[in-house]
């Protein structure tokens, strides 16, 4: 009797431990299961932040593409609007010079009929006409940026000099040098767009 109580007392003193134990088990299986889906959430997230990097990475690359692009077209832009500009300028010049081109021979004209009328023995009426017309119109070319090449006495220059003929001279300071002019040269702002055609002393 008194074993069968030893027994019973023996197995009523172990079942705690039992249970104990069984807790302990369960309750790290528990956390082993917390554990993997923890693990697996921070996988799914670690992939969701990849993802993300990956697409703000694939947006700034896009951005600047873009901007490049757009800097690259306004440049365009600006060289086009440049060159457009210098290429109406250029043509309002080239217009000009060739219309005050036309109006050279008309000049020489007034320079001739000026120069008859002082020999002749007309009225002052006409001479002076002939004047205010010559005057009116150097006036204006000078306005527009023409202005005659001064060659007399000038030493000989192929820049702004055309010879025609050439003279023998006494004084040798005089050779190389415009002894006469026979025709009136003129630059157009800077630009020769008539030589001045002279008699080169040698």
């Amino acid at each position: 009797m008194s074993q069968g109580n030893n027994e019973a007392k023996k197995a009523q003193e172990e079942a705690p431990e039992q249970k104990t134990e069984a807790k302990a088990k369960d309750s790290s299986k528990e956390m082993k299961k917390e554990i993997k889906k923890e693990e697996k959430e921070l996988k799914k997230e670690k992939s969701r932040i990849e993802d993300l990097e990956k697409q703000v990475k694939e947006l700034s690359d896009k951005v600047a593409k873009e901007k490049d692009d757009y800097i690259r077209l306004m440049a365009e832009f600006d060289n086009f609007r440049r060159r457009t500009s210098q290429e109406k300028l250029d043509l309002v010049s080239v217009a000009s010079e060739e219309t005050i081109k036309g109006l050279l021979p008309v000049l020489d004209d007034c320079e001739r009929a000026i120069a008859a009328l002082k020999e002749s023995t007309d009225s002052s009426a006409a001479k002076e006409g002939t004047e205010l017309i010559y005057n009116k119109l150097t006036a204006y070319l000078k306005g527009k940026g023409l202005s005659p090449i001064d060659a007399k006495g000038q030493t000989f220059d192929t820049d702004v000099h055309e010879a025609v003929a050439q003279m023998p001279v006494q004084e040798e300071g005089q050779k190389g040098k415009v002894f006469d002019v026979v025709q009136t040269g003129y630059t157009l702002n800077g630009k020769v767009i008539r030589f001045a055609k002279v008699v080169v002393g040698i």
